[in-house]
């Protein structure tokens, strides 16, 4: 029997063997995808227990102390504990700890740590689920604060070493609105002396007459700038303040709460780049042709003052204006007009342009509960900023490599594997289209071809099951893996530099072009590949888990919203098929849910489904991967702490399966509404 091995499990570190050994003789009536690697669990090292929130379920015995608490995470088993406080404590949201499990116990013993607060009360769900994704989002400590500027804070002339004065650029910022902690900041200015120029750089043609010849045509040069929040200024290698950092790792945005990765003072004021004050700024600065094409690259530290913190909306508005001229309006027509050709030459590399729903809640200005909840409308602008924001992260990436080949702190986006592919390959078939996934840019070229004129949202529906066949990105360092390549940019190399308010990773990059260009000095934990990598590890979970704290603020938000709501009604395309159910996405809400076929105490129907179509026959109705139905959705609050939102299918009608639509509350205005609450 082979050797046994140590694999992490979430809650244990496990000792297992290896139940398949290294050499396979395969059946000729199994595949060879159909193998999994097995093993069994011979031992358990060490246990990984943690604090758990959830609810109390209150004996039955009057006068007992023991009682079960039932965790919010489902795969948790309920925990036996002896507390006086059962009366108080039932219908709170509790913290509990596992003290141990008897081997003679169904349930692990443990005791009362905290009462956070009433079930369904936001602060106390909010509190849940930042807890339960494990971010870090107590007050910064004192230790931490004291690393912090004395105010009023000024730049100095020791700032201005190293650095150059940028103040004279027309920059300027553009965000979402209600941003405050502003990372980056562009400027664009044509060179008035653009043929001059030109003839310097092509100083291979040497004589009159060639040089005559080409005087006939005039060249553009753009200077373009993207100035990033220098913020490795303020933290410092290895001080509390730099620690709290990276242990965070990153900043964690829920719907109506913004946890910083680093404290108010540097993120919503020193170190956001605010217009009309002056602030330090990592640089990033091109000389390009008319043509997008970069003819020279340079990095510096500065200082910078912007003339404008604009909205998408807003720079979008003096984009399309016929009668605004001024500087800032022409920088960003120049920024506009280079972006739409730098991502025009991406997607020709085979960069890929997929598609996820985000949706935007808008909130009442009293209650601070949701009202009202839209998709995110996308403009140029949005793009505009992407694109040079993807450009001076690779521009860095391939700095910092070139200088620490070995230390560079760097991204990467793997190639998903071909079983990936199977049901966006499947779902296009079933519509009579070919989608080819053996590269990036076959992937890239298939989707723009798969279009259909009676199904405009088909294209849609495709790139966003694209996007559910991709892998994770990850941060690692370059001395520990010789693969470097971004599979959704087709990019050979990626980093991360323009965020450094809120990723820790940025924060590295920083510190390690800072370095390359003279402008700081190095430190023995930058440039250890062991210390680089265990740190990528820290910033890979925590992004992970601050992407899912994410999506469970959205869905807590959404449940509030349609209890306040009511029953409706909705259109919905189905993105996937199940054996007994069909997973819908509503495009007007940006809400994706199941819909069951068998429920208990209800007969169950006819269910014929067929993996490879893919399609889901229900009595003599058959359902295939972007059809388009109707559903009713509903809050079940049927279960205190797991509260859902529950779909049930309308049309097509199946006798028995569908419901009658509900519309009672679909057509009524928001001041009708509030009336109704009023009265009630």
């Amino acid at each position: 029997m082979p050797l046994p091995r140590i694999l992490k499990h979430q809650d244990s570190v496990v000792l297992c063997h290896n139940l398949l050994p290294e050499k396979v003789l395969l059946k000729s009536a199994v595949s060879e995808k159909m193998l999994k690697p097995t093993g069994r669990i011979v031992g358990i090292i060490k246990r990984n227990w943690r604090p758990y929130c959830g609810m109390l379920s209150k004996s039955d015995i009057k006068e007992s102390r023991r009682h079960l608490f039932t965790p919010a995470d489902k795969r948790i088993p309920r925990i036996r504990i002896e507390t006086r406080q059962a009366s108080t404590l039932e219908g709170r949201r509790i913290i509990v700890a596992v003290d141990g499990w008897p081997r003679s116990s169904r349930y692990p013993n443990g005791h009362f740590v905290k009462n956070l607060g009433e079930v369904g009360d936001k602060e106390t769900e909010t509190e849940v689920l930042l807890l339960e994704h494990d971010v870090p989002h107590q007050p910064f400590s004192q230790a931490v604060l004291g690393f912090l500027p004395k105010m009023p804070w000024s730049i100095t002339e020791q700032d201005m070493e190293n650095r150059e004065d940028l103040r004279h650029l027309c920059v300027c910022s553009v965000d979402p609105p209600g941003c405050t902690d502003i990372d980056d900041a562009l400027h664009c200015r044509e060179l008035k002396n653009g043929n001059l120029e030109v003839f310097v750089l092509i100083n291979s043609i040497s004589t009159f007459t060639q040089l005559s010849m080409l005087a006939s045509f005039y060249f553009y040069l753009f200077k373009v700038g993207v100035h990033i929040a220098d913020v490795s200024h303020f933290i410092r290698p290895g001080n509390a303040l730099d620690q709290e950092s990276a242990r965070r790792g990153t900043t964690v945005y829920l719907c109506e709460k913004r946890i910083d990765m680093v404290p108010e003072l540097l993120s919503s004021n020193l170190c956001s780049l605010r217009s009309n004050v002056d602030r330090l700024a990592f640089s990033c600065i091109w000389e390009m042709n008319d043509n997008a094409e970069i003819l020279k690259t340079r990095f510096t530290k500065s200082v910078i003052n912007s003339k404008a913190s604009l909205t998408y909306a807003e720079a979008q508005m003096r984009i399309d204006s016929a009668t605004m001229n001024d500087n800032i309006t022409t920088s960003l027509r120049g920024l506009n007009k280079l972006a739409k050709i730098l991502k025009k030459r991406r997607i020709e590399k085979g960069a890929l342009t997929l598609s996820s729903p985000e949706v935007r809640f808008h909130m009442d200005s009293e209650t601070h509960d949701p009202i009202d909840l839209q998709t995110k409308e996308l403009r140029e602008t949005n793009s505009m900023v992407e694109e040079f924001m993807l450009l001076a992260n690779i521009s860095v990436a391939k700095k910092i490599h070139e200088e620490f080949s070995e230390h560079a702190l760097l991204r990467k986006h793997p190639a998903p594997p071909p079983s990936n592919y199977e049901i966006l390959v499947k779902a296009a078939k079933s519509k009579n289209l070919e989608i080819k996934t053996d590269t990036a840019k076959s992937l890239a070229d298939s989707l723009d071809r798969a279009d259909s004129p009676i199904f405009p949202y088909l294209n849609t529906l495709l790139r966003i099951l694209a996007t559910r066949c991709m892998m994770q990105a990850v941060y690692f360092c370059s001395g520990m893996d010789n693969d470097f390549h971004h599979y959704g940019l087709a990019s050979p190399i990626y980093t991360h530099f323009t965020s450094p308010i809120r990723r820790y990773a940025d924060i590295i990059v920083h510190r390690l072009l800072a370095v390359a260009i003279g402008a700081d000095c190095t430190y023995p934990e930058l440039t250890d590949k062991h210390k680089l990598a265990d740190l990528c590890k820290n910033l890979n979970f925590r992004h992970k888990m601050a992407q899912y704290a994410q999506r469970a603020s959205v869905a807590f938000h959404t449940q509030l919203f349609f209890k306040s709501k009511g029953i409706v009604s909705e259109e919905a395309y189905i993105l996937f098929v199940k054996k007994n159910a069909i997973v819908v996405l509503i495009p007007k809400y940006g809400l994706e849910g199941t819909v069951f076929f068998e429920e208990k105490d209800k007969p169950k129907p006819r269910l014929i489904y067929d993996d490879e179509v893919p399609s889901l026959k229900i009595e003599d109705t058959v359902f295939h991967i972007f059809d388009k139905v109707k559903v009713k959705i509903m809050l079940d609050s049927s279960n205190l702490q797991h509260q859902k939102i529950r779909m049930s299918l309308v049309e097509p009608q199946i006798p028995g399966i569908s419901v009658p639509p509900d519309t009672s509350n679909t057509d009524m205005n928001e001041p009708e509404r509030k009336k109704k609450k009023l009265q009630k």
